[in-house]
């Protein structure tokens, strides 16, 4: 028998696309409030460009993986998404590395772990948001947002570094900024387990983490900042999470 109606809401908010496909007239009337996210059920789901598929809350919540498909919680839509391959690929010359085979060390080889440092591996600034928010934050406080990695003791995704959004070295902390994105796939499922998984990372080099999390996003860590987007206001409750983390007096030296 199913739970009642509400009793997990706040548990599928993190899943905006989920909502959206799921259909109370197609699984009986139930809705999907009244399903544990890890039921072992079978559901029947419609996607955006109108498949019927049956498939457990689990199987929805791990489908999406790395793909940036509106769709891809849809079998049909993902198998639709993935890149045909090449038929041929040039030949290599003899004794030269492939392109990005710097191994597990990446560009963080000589660097000690717990150090901060400019990548070039790193990724650009994703959003126009990230970016404001790094402006707003060097508007309010003098510190160097030169750095753009984090060298760690274990690999993540293959490179001893991370790329946090923002990287505060004076003070250790790395600020992530994080959305659901336009299509509801960011941060959420396996992402989010990656997500964790990079905090811990951090956390082991001696750093501390940040989130500044939007929309429906609950917070993962002890100091995540719940905001609607980058506002002044949000930005204070920001420069009040790295003063709990390391204290009034030395934050507040950094104030311009």
């Amino acid at each position: 028998m199913p739970y009642p109606i509400g009793r997990y809401r706040a548990d599928w908010q993190p899943y905006p696309v989920l909502i959206r496909q799921y259909h109370p007239d197609l699984n009986n009337g139930i809705t999907l409030t009244q399903i544990p996210p890890a039921a072992e059920v079978y559901l029947t789901w419609c996607c955006d460009s109108g498949h019927t598929f049956v498939a457990t809350p689990t199987e929805q919540r791990e489908r999406p993986g790395r793909t940036r498909r509106r769709s891809s919680w849809c079998p049909e839509c993902s198998a639709a998404a993935v890149p045909k391959r090449a038929a041929t690929r040039q030949p290599r010359r003899p004794g030269r590395a492939p392109a990005g085979a710097a191994g597990a060390s990446g560009s963080a080889g000589s660097i000690s772990a717990g150090e901060a440092f400019v990548s070039p591996l790193a990724p650009k600034p994703a959003s126009a948001a990230e970016a404001k928010l790094r402006m707003l934050l060097s508007e309010r406080l003098d510190l160097d947002l030169t750095p753009n990695a984090v060298r760690t003791s274990r690999p993540f995704f293959g490179r001893l570094e991370v790329w946090p959004d923002i990287v505060i070295a004076d003070l250790r902390v790395a600020i992530e900024y994080d959305t659901i994105g336009r299509h509801g796939l960011e941060h959420v499922g396996k992402r989010e387990v990656a997500d964790r998984r990079k905090d811990r990372l951090l956390r082991a080099a001696g750093w501390e983490v940040v989130r500044v999390r939007c929309a429906q996003l609950q917070p993962l860590g002890p100091h995540d900042v719940r905001a609607s987007g980058v506002t002044s206001a949000s930005v204070a409750r920001l420069l009040d999470a790295l003063r709990d983390i390391r204290g009034d007096l030395i934050v507040n030296a950094y104030l311009r």
